[in-house]
């Protein structure tokens, strides 16, 4: 009990603080792509927190894996280096028994890396998709400020508001200048509002209750008309909205479907799952089948496994996605191989795999 509480403590304290680094670093890089999006226009300031929020969510099950390879390998080879597992295994505690205690904390932490799998970052997915599809309707929204001139296509239309509410995309007294071959156009209204076409990707703005001025420049026969309600193109982007990501899909609704890449989406799931018990098995495995002499062996092996091992279920995945793999094969044929060798490991003679 004492000795399975203290693996279990050490663990524990380097997982949080692999999991801390490792979501800082990829939360430094997304912020710094953010921002850019941000200050181009492409992206609303007030999405950048929720964006990146979202987009950390969805990135843990593929943080978790090598967090937990990490973590592990971290503890068992301080240990060895310490000969604490030689003191170990002298006072009864056998390789069988470590591999155990692992694995019960190995078991614990796969049921917290299956909510997150399973169900928190299919939601981050889709709340990302969502936001997406809300920054193409407010890119070109966010650029408008009261007082300010500003341009749509190209400079053939520009608009001016005297007050911008952003949150409603209401505008109030505004005025258009549209270009159209030789003649110029003004409409003036007291408010108006933008509507994005989410099937075109078309941008109008909707004017009520104004005048439409148009003539030639330079010309006095200027052609007036009064509007109640008078919708103007002021983007032609010719886009379509982007399809939700498989990755964004419930995993209720991926089990029900037989679609083969609603298959693969699910066998990969439950692989970021087994992933986590496998790789921390397999790190006590190749500790205690190395010689201590050189310390670092253990993780230069560890990573390249983790490498090797995530690399074939990413092909695995792709090509269940095509049926060129029947589904019984799929990424399951990758884990059984996988664990072949964490069996060979355990029933092979002690390897020296630091031998000069």
């Amino acid at each position: 009990m004492i000795i399975r509480n203290y693996i279990h403590k050490e663990i524990l304290q380097k997982l949080v603080w692999i999991v801390g680094l490792l979501v800082l670093i990829f939360a430094s890089n997304k912020f710094v792509g953010f921002l850019s999006d941000a200050a181009e226009g492409n992206l609303p300031a007030d999405m950048v927190f929720m964006m990146l929020g979202f987009k950390l969510l969805a990135s843990l099950p593929k943080i978790l894996p090598i967090a937990i390879l990490m973590s592990t390998l971290l503890v068992f080879t301080r240990m060895a280096n310490e000969r604490e597992l030689i003191i170990l295994e002298g006072s009864g505690v056998s390789k069988l028994i470590q591999l155990k205690i692992v694995a019960q904390f190995s078991f614990i932490f796969c049921l917290f890396a299956a909510l997150v799998t399973m169900y928190a970052a299919p939601w981050a997915e889709q709340n990302i998709h969502n936001l997406k599809e809300r920054a193409k309707e407010e890119s070109d929204i966010s650029g408008i400020r009261p007082g300010q001139f500003k341009e749509f296509s190209q400079g053939d239309r520009v608009v001016y508001v005297q007050n911008f509410v952003p949150q409603k995309s209401l505008m109030e007294d505004v005025f258009l200048q549209v270009k159209e071959d030789e003649n110029l156009g003004v409409l003036a209204s007291d408010n108006a509002r933008f509507e994005f076409d989410r099937e075109t990707g078309n941008k109008y703005i909707i004017f009520n209750n104004g005048k439409r001025y148009v003539g030639k420049p330079g010309s006095l026969n200027y052609e007036i008309t009064e509007y109640e309600k008078y919708a103007i193109l002021i983007d032609n982007i010719e886009r379509k909205s982007e399809g939700i990501k498989t990755a964004a899909l419930k995993t209720n609704e991926i089990i029900s479907s037989g679609d083969m890449s609603h298959v693969a989406e699910f066998q990969w799931r439950i692989s970021l799952i087994i992933i986590c018990l496998s790789l921390s098995l397999f790190s006590v495995l190749v500790v205690q089948s190395s010689s201590v002499e050189k310390r670092y062996t253990p993780f230069i092996i560890g990573i390249s496994v983790y490498l090797i091992y995530s690399n074939l279920l990413g092909i695995a995945q792709t090509l269940l996605r095509r049926e060129i793999i029947p589904e019984l094969i799929g990424l399951w044929s990758v884990h059984l191989i996988f664990f072949t060798v964490l069996l060979i490991l355990y029933y092979s003679p002690r390897i020296q795999l630091n031998k000069k």
